[in-house]
């Protein structure tokens, strides 16, 4: 009898600091983590930027104050664009649009051809309806995937670019993508 009363005041005691350390806390602790297998996903697809006129994708947002332009480049080191690019299934600007392309993009460095980028990438047909990638990177043909919503949740991986097009008013790249995710 006594070993039972002792036993139920110890019950008692740590049953009211589990529920007095609960309330106290704003977060959960984590769970052991259950590997599931990774799925690796190839997508396709090409990103068409117009660049000029009343229905530009591109735009410069911020610009340095250089007075030289040593680099020979139109658009100087320092300058800043917003972009909101439709991603199509293929070159041709009558081609099926899928999702688009919205981030920025800095020439941060003195090439010109070369820029520090962030897009998200947000699909709006198809099997990846709903879902997006995220790409953070220096961009030079190839962009890092730094996470993913929806059906691409927690995504990593690269995206290779290829230069499909790019006059004074428009840009086509391809974009073969590779993807690791849940």
């Amino acid at each position: 009898m006594r070993g039972t009363l002792m036993l139920t005041w110890i019950l008692i005691i740590c049953l009211s600091q589990v529920a007095a350390q609960s309330q106290r806390q704003y977060y959960s602790e984590t769970r052991p983590h259950i590997p599931r297998p990774i799925k690796v996903t190839n997508l396709h697809f090409f990103m068409h930027e117009n660049l000029g006129g009343t229905n530009a994708s591109a735009v410069i947002v911020a610009q340095s104050n250089i007075t030289s332009n040593d680099n020979n480049s139109s658009v100087p080191f320092g300058t800043l664009f917003a972009v909101d690019d439709p991603l199509r299934i293929g070159p041709e600007p009558d081609s099926e649009v899928i999702g688009n392309a919205q981030g920025l993009s800095l020439l941060a460095g003195t090439n010109p051809r070369t820029s520090t980028t962030y897009f998200d990438f947000g699909f709006t047909t198809g099997k990846y309806n709903g879902s997006s990638i995220s790409m953070f990177s220096r961009t030079d043909l190839e962009l890092a995937v730094v996470g993913g919503r929806g059906r691409l949740r927690m995504a990593t991986g690269f995206a290779l670019l290829n230069p499909y097009l790019i006059n004074a008013t428009t840009v086509i790249i391809e974009f073969d993508v590779t993807l690791f995710h849940h």
